[in-house]
Parts: C-alpha cells; sequence; structure tokens
C-alpha cells in the first residue's frame, strides 16, 4: 500500500471482500440515508443524531473509556452549527478538486471535530456530511500510508496529507464518474477506495 497505487480490478476485488467479511456496511448505509434525511424538511433525526449512529458501531472502540452521554453529544450539536456553512460547501465538492489552498478549512474542521471524537471519528463525520470530499481512514489504514496517527489535536496536517494522496489516487483511475459507473465497485469513490484500504492493511483476502 506504501506505493498508493489502486488500480479498478482491486477495487473491485476489494469489494467482493469487504461486503464478505464486514457486516457493518449497513449501518453506514443507514447513517448516509439518514443524513440525507436530516437534511431535508421535517425529518425524524437532527444530523447530530443521525451521525451517532455510524459512531456507535463504526467507532464503537472510541467509546469504550469514554461516555456517550448528553454531554458529548451536544458538543458535537454545537461543532456542527458552529462549521455549518463550511460544511454546506464541502458538500457539494468531489476530492478531485482537492487544492492546497483548502487546507487551512480542512485543518479547521477537522481539528474541531477531533477534539471530540478522536481523530477516526472526526474523519467519520466529516465523510458521512460530505462524502464526496473527505475520506474515511482509522488507525491501521493510516498506518499503512505511513501517516501513523498520534494523540488527538496533532493530526490534522497527516489528514490533508491523506486528502492529497486520495485526491491523487481518484485521479489516476480515471475520476469520480468513472469509478462510479463501474461494476461491482461501491457507487462512492471515496468508500470504494476505503473497502480497499481497509480489507488491505487487515491482510484480508477472499476464500
Amino acid at each position: 500500500m506504501n506505493s498508493h497505487v489502486i488500480t479498478l480490478r482491486k477495487l473491485k476485488w476489494a469489494h467482493k471482500v469487504y461486503v464478505k467479511y464486514e457486516p457493518r456496511d449497513i449501518f453506514y448505509r443507514a447513517a448516509i440515508a439518514l443524513i440525507e434525511r436530516a437534511k431535508g424538511d421535517n425529518p425524524p433525526l437532527n444530523i447530530a443524531e443521525a451521525l451517532a449512529v455510524l459512531l456507535q458501531t463504526w467507532n464503537k472502540a472510541y467509546y469504550q473509556f469514554r461516555p456517550f452521554n448528553r454531554r458529548h453529544f451536544a458538543k458535537l450539536e454545537r461543532i456542527l452549527t458552529k462549521h455549518r456553512s463550511e460544511l454546506a460547501a464541502c458538500e457539494q465538492r468531489s476530492i478531485e478538486g482537492f487544492i492546497q489552498d483548502d487546507e487551512k478549512v480542512v485543518k479547521k474542521l477537522f481539528g474541531n471535530f477531533e477534539s471530540v471524537l478522536g481523530p477516526v471519528g472526526a474523519a467519520k463525520c466529516l465523510h458521512l456530511v460530505a462524502p464526496t470530499f473527505f475520506p474515511l481512514w482509522d488507525r491501521s489504514i493510516a498506518k499503512a500510508y505511513r501517516l501513523s496517527l498520534w494523540a488527538s489535536g496533532w493530526n490534522a496536517n497527516r489528514y490533508c496529507d491523506f486528502m492529497t494522496i486520495t485526491s491523487d489516487q481518484v485521479k489516476s483511475l480515471g475520476g469520480e464518474q468513472r469509478i462510479s459507473r463501474e461494476q461491482g465497485v461501491s457507487r462512492n469513490p471515496l468508500m470504494a477506495i476505503d473497502e480497499y484500504n481497509y480489507v488491505t492493511a487487515r491482510g484480508w483476502k477472499l476464500r
């Protein structure tokens, strides 16, 4: 993975492996659907509540020694409110358009989310809010890309580096539209790449 080279064939293979071994994919799809509902009229949940669906499953390890209570939830709601306009702008963007001038805003957003959710949870929340702009990662993926995570509050630069790498990967694959058209590849290119990163970092294979 250190060369960062991914092919469409590898994405298709990774999707098959991921679907076979990772049952939590249903929570991701549910969270994406809930986020979309939360952005509409008269939603059953607000965005912070919809995010909680994934945080309590995909980021479960983070809460082993931390409470997921009303106070924690209120902090997340404040961050979402504070950065509503910036996040709304990111929703309309593709990772292909990520440039150096974006880093200031990304570092600010990531740093604020990281202070409440840690570096892995921050990436998950940003991705759910703007799923074609912010990539997913976890500690094993970051390590595989030689971007091993530090303590919370010190990873915004690394996340920007990871965004640059991911942007280059999408471009090398022919762009977002080409990836989305490919059969056997997850519809969202960033999720497709995350599936590849996830199964590769864990050494999973089809049997």
